[in-house]
């Protein structure tokens, strides 16, 4: 069986590490796509390709592409996971700021899609994987913009699934709840933030990056081809589809 490559942004830190983590276990090659430097990432993953760009530029990605190319030949699967999730009032969201949640959780995603597709093509076999959310399904009021950018890149995948299973690509989304990170320590989860989300599940927990792995995983195996445009809400039970 040939050796699967990766490719998952965000990798820096938080869920995108563990991905990219997990999957070297799992036996693929990995490269991780983040606006900085990812050096705790790349002493957990052996011959870990660090690629240090905007996921909204399409110059940037293109480089960083040419450069998982260069080491590894071909390409399989793609994570969509960097992203953003700001929370405040809905009238004190600015054009600005609505526009940047869009790029960076909507649109970064069809930009990478569509510049590694022809490498997925090629192969004849293909994993795209968007991390969205079950605050698609909660709808937290103080999230807004979020979950619209979360919500239409589920649509994104559902449509994107059709196009692309003749090809022998899949493409199906992860939905987690509030996950513990360093940055939704900071933001989301400060103040009660992880308290609310845990109350609303039956799980009575925070959930933890590694309670994502099995799933992520799952969609990427080899036996998984017969599961696309799909989402999976691995939230702990906060909603039931």
């Amino acid at each position: 069986m040939e050796t699967r490559t990766a490719l998952v942004t965000g990798a820096a830190q938080g869920l995108g590490r563990e991905f990219a983590v997990a999957l070297a276990g799992h036996g693929c090659r990995v490269a991780g796509l983040d606006l900085v430097a990812q050096p705790e990432t790349a002493e957990k993953v052996p011959g870990y390709v660090e690629l240090i760009g905007d996921v909204t530029d399409e110059g940037q990605i293109q480089g960083a592409l040419e450069r998982v190319i260069e080491e590894f030949g071909t390409l399989h699967i793609l994570v969509n996971n960097a992203g953003v999730y700001p929370s405040c009032p809905f009238e004190e969201i600015t054009p600005e700021e609505w526009r940047r949640i869009m790029r960076v959780n909507l649109e970064a995603p069809f930009l990478l899609t569509r510049a590694v597709l022809p490498y997925l093509k090629a192969a004849g076999w293909g994993r795209v994987v968007n991390i969205v959310s079950a605050a698609v399904l909660t709808a937290p009021p103080t999230m807004v913009p979020y979950v619209a950018s979360k919500m239409g890149l589920i649509g994104f995948t559902r449509s994107l699934a059709a196009a692309l299973g003749p090809y022998g690509i899949t493409v199906n989304a992860i939905a987690p709840s509030m996950v513990r990170t360093a940055t939704a320590e900071r933001t989301v989860g400060a103040d009660g933030g992880f308290e609310h989300v845990r109350d609303g599940q039956v799980v009575p927990r925070t959930q933890e990056p590694s309670d994502l792995i099995s799933t992520l995983l799952y969609v990427v195996d080899e036996g998984s081809g017969f599961l696309t445009g799909q989402t999976l809400n691995v939230s702990g039970g906060s909603a039931f589809l």
